[in-house]
């Protein structure tokens, strides 16, 4: 009885595995760092000019902020 419920515990952790493997594949590479420190300069650069001009003129900041924090991985 004890040996069939461990299997069943290794298919599933060994599903479970291939399943995370499989995500992280399709998903590209996991970001190195937290998304409050990646691209600090285009974060400071996007962030000045909407506290001096408004986020509506700063639309080119704003994307490639964006840009950068997909290119660290992230999905924004």
């Amino acid at each position: 009885m004890g040996s069939s419920s461990s299997k069943g515990v290794g298919v599933v952790e060994t599903a479970a595995a291939t399943t995370a493997t499989n995500a992280a594949a399709a998903g590209g590479d996991k970001p190195k760092c937290k998304a409050c420190c990646a691209c600090p300069e285009t974060k400071r650069a996007r962030d000045q000019c909407i506290v001096e001009n408004g986020e509506e003129n700063c639309t080119k900041l704003i994307e490639a902020h964006k840009q950068c924090m997909r290119d660290a991985g992230f999905n924004i």
